[in-house]
């Protein structure tokens, strides 16, 4: 029914081209790869073997690597906020402590005015380096002070064992030298730092020495239980107080065992002309039996020769089951290390210190001149 709508007469002829047969890229590459296998004197299947172990070690190489580059940055990622903590803010060593110590207060304190009270305050620090003393309120006229104060120190934790704290009580007066009470001097080695430690303690009678430093000394220690013998190598001293008029000394070194509280064998180095670093490198054996060295102690003291006089002694030291602090971890460090030479820098101490510490007996010897009764 709808009309015919004639198409246009175009006359389409098929137009001839020249066809040339030319080979795909693709089928090109599969070409010269084909061509390539059948130059390789091997089997086809022997070929993909070894091509897919070669690109597994290369995909393996590759995971290496960013798992090394992964772990690397989680690394400084993690260690950066550290590094910027232990620098913010630090000043001096890294070792620096910092000590607390507080004094609450003091009872029963002796009078020292005449009206039958004092003026008591006390002197804080810490020796042998005594670096700065801190100082107390006075307190006017009582004998029952209560301060509630607290001083603080810094120290050098491997100066820690070997200090000692030092309170002194003195009786304030405006026109006159200020009297000493007495004084407390608490070895810092023997603390537990674990605790706060708060108690009462009595004042004893206030050291005739100065607190200053008497130097040290450096030597090794090594005992042999099968052969019972304990070898002292002396090897150095230094900073050592000066005892002549010239500025100088002449040091040497006396070792000596006591047992029992009583003074048993003795040694002694060379002296050191004119000098307060003297080097000496001097050994001494003692036979000590296993069952004597659990109770033996080890005493090092510093004298200065003096040609015309008595010899004056510089410092002490001693070691043993009884000593503390780096003392004692010394002797504890020969005795866990057996037929091991162990040196170690000890501080010197004063020799009433280490005397009335001691408390040895001395044996008085009565010569007879005259054996014929």
């Amino acid at each position: 029914m709808f009309p015919k709508t004639p198409l246009a007469n175009s006359n389409i002829s098929p137009t001839t081209t020249n066809k040339k047969t030319t080979a795909s890229p693709t089928n090109a590459a599969l070409g010269f790869i084909d061509q390539l296998l059948n130059k390789i004197p091997l089997p086809r299947w022997a070929i993909y073997i070894i091509f897919t172990v070669i690109v597994l070690l290369i995909l393996v190489c590759i995971i290496w690597v960013c798992v090394k580059c992964c772990c690397k940055s989680k690394k400084e990622r993690k260690n950066k906020p550290d590094h910027q903590i232990n620098l913010q803010g630090v000043t001096g060593s890294t070792t620096t402590s910092l000590l607390t110590v507080g004094i609450k207060q003091a009872a029963a304190l002796p009078a020292m005015d005449l009206g039958g009270t004092s003026d008591p305050y006390i002197k804080v620090y810490i020796t042998p380096k005594k670096s700065k003393t801190l100082e107390t309120k006075v307190y006017r006229k009582t004998l029952n002070p209560v301060f509630n104060e607290h001083f603080k120190f810094e120290i050098d934790k491997a100066e820690l064992n070997e200090s000692t704290i030092v309170m002194k009580v003195f009786d304030f007066d405006r026109f006159s030298k200020h009297d000493i009470i007495g004084e407390l001097r608490l070895q810092l080695g023997t603390i537990d730092w674990n605790h706060v430690i708060e108690e009462w303690k009595d004042l004893s009678e206030p050291s005739k020495s100065e607190d200053i430093i008497l130097g040290e000394i450096c030597f090794s220690l090594r005992y042999v239980p099968t052969t019972s013998k304990l070898t002292v190598v002396i090897l150095e001293a230094k900073n050592l107080k000066s005892m002549d008029v010239g500025g100088s000394s002449d040091p040497y070194v006396k070792v000596q065992l006591a047992l029992d509280k009583k003074k048993w064998k003795r040694k002694k180095t060379s002296v050191k002309k004119c000098t307060q670093n003297p080097y000496f490198n001097e050994s001494f054996t003692f036979v000590v039996s296993f069952e004597q060295i659990q109770k033996v102690q080890l005493v090092i003291s510093v004298w200065d020769h003096d040609k015309f006089t008595r010899n004056d002694a510089i410092g002490k030291i001693f070691l043993g089951c009884d000593a503390a602090g780096n003392q004692l971890r010394h002797w504890a460090d020969m005795l866990s290390n057996p037929r091991k030479p162990v040196a170690q820098w000890h501080n010197l101490f004063s020799s009433e210190q280490v005397d009335s510490t001691l408390d040895l007996k001395h044996s008085v010897r009565i010569p007879f001149i005259n054996k014929n009764f």
